[in-house]
């Protein structure tokens, strides 16, 4: 008997990569996120303009009336309730505390994200 000829696996053909130069530069691929502290499952959310949120709107989803900003990378970021901590009563939210020290380390046990926030690109907030 002669060697065993091992065939080499078949090459995929690689995947269409799309050109950056061809998507918009406000395009964005990333969908945002509603974290509410009564879920323990994200729920996927859109602008309604089908690119950004605008501050109408997310007084409408986090039923607030006072917004801030969370960086949390380059990119992303959580909008919350700014005013989340003066209601009673007021209930932490998981999810994006633990997101958010994950990303920024040093707000460990200094601070907590109350109420629901948006997970979302930084573009998808204008």
């Amino acid at each position: 008997m002669g060697p065993e000829i091992i065939q080499p696996p078949a090459r995929a053909t690689p995947a269409r990569a799309t050109s950056p130069s061809i998507m918009p530069q406000t395009a964005t691929t990333y969908q945002p996120q509603l974290l509410d502290p009564h879920s323990a499952n994200p729920q996927p959310v859109s602008p309604r303009n089908g690119r950004s949120f605008k501050l109408a709107e997310l007084y409408e989803l986090l039923d607030c009336q006072l917004v801030d900003v969370v960086r949390l990378t380059p990119e992303l970021i959580l909008i919350i309730d700014d005013e989340g901590k003066f209601r009673n009563p007021c209930y932490l939210n998981l999810l994006a505390t633990y997101l958010w020290y994950q990303h920024q380390p040093e707000a460990r046990g200094q601070d907590s994200i109350v109420g629901r926030a948006i997970l979302c690109h930084d573009k998808q907030f204008r």
